[in-house]
């Protein structure tokens, strides 16, 4: 078993990414923990340090505090289960968004938005094509963009600050969220722009996010990343100039089309009604 600090790097290094997968990491890490020395301190110390690594990031957070309120294996079994069949549950709505010979626009790497996608794909027979959005710094839109290619899935790769050139060429945008609140949207940084674009160029801006990813807490910051992510994309020494690099953006939520989660599609009022 990994040492919580070897378990925390995993997190922060991005060697698990997205939150649900970081949720499932987490829980997974805390079973044993659970099983080997019950859910007293050494639990409550580990899971505190976890829930730290991604602070953004609510799910596993979330996950923690439905633990923490019935501690017992079974409740972890539960969620690792609900976790891991969110994507099915949530795409058999795909049918009901995505439309025949649909053009759509992702951003960053999302295990539900890519689920949704690749349904109406291989089980509604949907003609479809997608862009992919590099997602600097980190560029884990490559991954979407590969994962997609192996599906069979038309996909085209492209620059993040080429959003506004092709935005008027797509049906849609659909993405995932790292967290659900009053104020929007909480997603990688530049999901917000590609939002605006989407809303001045009058296409649907989809949202799949599960309800574990419904964020109530009362503190609440963005995580910033660091520099060395963008410094050590710059071939040239970088001296005199500071650099900030912010992991997430804030959508709000008038540029929201749907939400679609486990539950089904939801208007974007009678959604926030519940946050």
């Amino acid at each position: 078993m990994k040492t919580i600090q070897q378990a925390t790097n995993d997190i922060k290094e991005l060697r698990i990414q997205g939150a649900n997968q970081i949720a499932l990491y987490g829980l997974s890490y805390l079973r044993n923990i659970s099983v080997r020395h019950g859910f007293g301190k050494k639990f409550r110390a580990a899971a505190r340090i976890l829930e730290g690594a991604r602070p953004t990031a609510v799910v596993l957070h979330n996950c923690i505090e439905i633990v923490k309120s019935n501690p017992r294996t079974s409740t972890f079994d539960s969620l690792i289960d609900a976790l891991r069949t969110v994507g099915g549950r949530e795409s058999i709505y795909a049918d009901k968004i995505i439309d025949n010979n649909s053009k759509i626009i992702t951003y960053c790497h999302s295990g539900e938005a890519m689920a949704f996608i690749k349904h109406a794909w291989t089980t509604h027979h949907k003609k479809i094509s997608v862009l992919a959005c590099k997602t600097e710094p980190r560029g884990q839109g490559i991954k979407t963009a590969m994962e997609l290619a192996k599906g069979k899935i038309p996909v085209t790769l492209i620059e993040d600050n080429a959003i506004g050139f092709f935005i008027k060429d797509v049906d849609m945008v659909i993405v995932g969220a790292d967290a659900l609140r009053k104020d929007g949207v909480i997603n990688k940084i530049g999901t917000s722009l590609l939002a605006l674009a989407a809303s001045n160029a009058s296409k649907p801006f989809y949202v799949v996010a599960n309800s574990l990813k419904i964020d109530r807490r009362k503190t609440f910051r963005i995580e910033e990343r660091p520099t060395l992510e963008i410094r050590k994309t710059i071939p040239s020494r970088l001296t005199g100039i500071k650099v900030r690099n912010p992991a997430f953006d804030i959508t709000l939520w008038n540029h929201v089309t749907r939400i679609i989660n486990e539950d089904g599609i939801f208007a974007i009022d009678r959604f926030v009604r519940l946050l």
